[in-house]
């Protein structure tokens, strides 16, 4: 069967209810009404013999068929953008992937394994914004960001990339570390701490630590420059496990004694709900999963 040109807008409505599993939202991105959207996935159902989705009384869903479709229709579109955004901006250079996370995340973690990424897709630019701000996923903005939170963001789709824990570290030149033996000696050391929403208060309950008021002498927006201070003997941190990893592994940073404590938040993978990933920005999302699941399979 060839696909005529007036297939382009019933797809286009289809693909984007398979996106969002709702015709209202979908026709809210295609400034068309619900019922318009309803009406091409019905048209598209006559054409094709099979139906796509499942109604019930809750929304709707893909049948077996449809998601086949959905599938190969995304990422249709998603290549007909690229080329589309391409050409307007009058570029036929290297496709360029937008990137938006913390630059804690991006120094310690991504950085030492971005040059897999390298060999492994050369045709790909990546470029990274790193403000504390939670960017604007907009026309104009990042085409996939990395969060650390709790996993719902409105208008945003989310996968999750790696849990967090923290412990306690510190500098073996930092005086007194030698002394500790047990938590409650790390109470006797200077502390130095950053915003996170889980803090020495919360790790001193979980390691039984009872009638001590943990107080930071530096404190810092930024978990890298906390950890810096740390590194300069300036007090014991808290530290991230994956953030942490290259200040252990080069000795600057010792791990001291005292459990894990479990983070409410974890690592996410986001781009917005109401666009498909380009296939370079998906090919950048499935390599960070890859190398996620390298580093942390739990």
């Amino acid at each position: 069967m060839a696909l005529r040109s007036d297939w382009l807008p019933t797809l286009a409505a289809f693909e984007a209810a398979a996106r969002h599993q709702n015709f209202a939202h979908a026709g809210e991105e295609l400034h068309l009404t619900a019922s318009a959207v309803s009406h091409h996935v019905r048209k598209l159902e006559s054409r094709l013999g099979v139906m796509l989705f499942q109604r019930h009384a809750r929304g709707v869903s893909l049948t077996a068929e449809g998601r086949r479709l959905a599938d190969a229709s995304g990422n249709a579109l998603a290549d007909l953008d690229d080329v589309v955004r391409g050409l307007a901006s009058g570029s036929d250079s290297v496709p360029q992937v937008r990137v938006t996370a913390l630059h804690s995340f991006v120094t310690a973690w991504l950085v030492p394994r971005l040059a897999g990424f390298g060999v492994r897709h050369p045709g790909i630019r990546l470029s990274f914004e790193t403000e504390i701000a939670l960017t604007r996923f907009d026309d104009n903005g990042p085409d996939l960001g990395i969060r650390h939170g709790p996993g719902h963001w409105p208008g945003l789709s989310a996968q999750r990339l790696l849990e967090e824990s923290l412990f306690p570290v510190a500098a073996p030149s930092l005086p007194g570390v030698a002394e500790v033996r047990a938590p409650r000696d790390i109470a006797r050391l200077p502390l130095v701490g950053d915003l996170s929403r889980h803090g020495w208060a919360d790790w001193f309950r979980i390691a039984g630590v009872r009638g001590t008021r943990p107080a930071e002498r530096f404190v810092f927006s930024d978990s890298t420059d906390m950890l810096e201070a740390a590194a300069h003997g300036l007090g014991a941190a808290l530290a991230r496990e994956h953030v942490v990893a290259p200040w252990l592994d080069s000795g600057r940073l010792l791990r001291l004694p005292g459990p894990a404590l479990p983070s409410r938040y974890a690592y996410y993978v986001v781009h917005p709900s109401h666009r498909a990933l380009s296939p370079q920005a998906r090919a950048f999302a499935d390599w960070l999963l890859a190398a996620a699941a390298a580093t942390d399979p739990r």
